[in-house]
């Protein structure tokens, strides 16, 4: 399988990924930022460079408390926001589960295992991460914030529609043909954001029956071979991948950008204000800032991405 033969990968060559496209002491043995070291200092004055209009965009969707997400099907664990009201001020608690496929959130490389009781990327013991927290790989290596040249691939745009399809998932050559037609060169440090129409998939299909492993539409496995293809250095979207194909996998992204590429990814994010700004503007590239919580030990963080243009 290749991007020029625009066929997703057999099973066989899904478990190829993970070897052709393994970052494992790339940056030596030491390393905790994986495709992060993408991002460089030249990286980061040039994604300033993008900022114009002066002009910001959040893409992250509200905490999903039972008041926001409803759906219990998506909404596993709600978020618990309590209020606590004084005579003279007030204050609240805030509690939430993040992974999942609401809230917006990073995933840091000690997420996900090569398999069951299996290595952490890098070739790192899983035994690593205990209850008190992970001992590698976690998010709070990532303090000084994520800041590149964001790219927006509008996928339901470029296919005329609101959303993607239910067995139409967004493969790797869908965004080079995305990138050629708003010609968009791809950079090392890019983060890869791609929209699939979470918003409007939702309000088109409020009974559709979500399960895991997804059965959402959503991003495709051939897009890691795009992205290690161009050193991304980071994978956003706004619905997570989607399954079919007969792999031998529950996350197929996932299970190979993380554990073995490296590859942080944004999930849950929220796109549909972005998208808008992009058209108006005429372009789909803009600084990115992401910035986690600084969490000890943390398997990631909430985070509110932002685009500057």
């Amino acid at each position: 399988m290749s991007l020029s033969s625009r066929t997703p990968p057999t099973p066989e060559q899904y478990s190829e990924y993970k070897v052709r496209f393994s970052n494992w002491n790339r940056w030596g043995t030491d390393d905790q930022l994986g495709t992060l070291n993408h991002i460089t200092a030249e990286t980061r004055r040039a994604a300033s460079a993008l900022v114009r209009e002066g002009r910001s965009v959040s893409c992250a969707n509200p905490l999903a408390t039972r008041a926001v997400v409803p759906d219990e099907r998506r909404n596993g664990s709600p978020a618990d926001h309590q209020m606590r009201l004084g005579a003279t001020g007030c204050g609240d608690y805030i509690g939430v589960s993040y992974h999942g496929f609401v809230n917006t959130h990073i995933d840091a490389l000690c997420h996900i295992f090569t398999g069951e009781h299996g290595e952490l990327y890098n070739g790192r013991p899983s035994s690593l991460v205990t209850e008190t927290g992970a001992g590698t790989n976690s998010v709070d290596y990532w303090r000084d914030g994520i800041v590149t040249r964001g790219v927006l691939f509008d996928i339901p745009r470029m296919r005329g529609s609101t959303h993607v399809e239910v067995g139409a998932p967004v493969e790797g050559w869908d965004l080079e043909d995305w990138a050629q037609a708003q010609g968009i060169t791809p950079q090392p440090g890019d983060a890869v954001l791609i929209r699939s129409g979470s918003d409007p998939f939702w309000a088109a299909n409020p009974d559709f029956e979500f399960s895991f492993p997804p059965t959402t539409p959503g991003v495709g496995s051939s897009v890691l071979e795009y992205l290690h293809a161009h050193d991304a250095a980071l994978l956003g979207w706004d619905l997570q991948e989607a399954g079919g194909h007969g792999l031998p996998a529950r996350i197929p992204v996932h299970e190979v950008a993380i554990p073995h590429m490296g590859l942080p990814l944004l999930d849950n994010a929220n796109f549909e204000r972005l998208a808008a700004t992009c058209a108006e503007l005429g372009r789909y590239e803009f600084m990115l800032t992401v910035a986690p919580l600084v969490v000890l030990g943390g398997t990631g963080s909430p985070v509110n991405p932002i685009a500057t243009f």
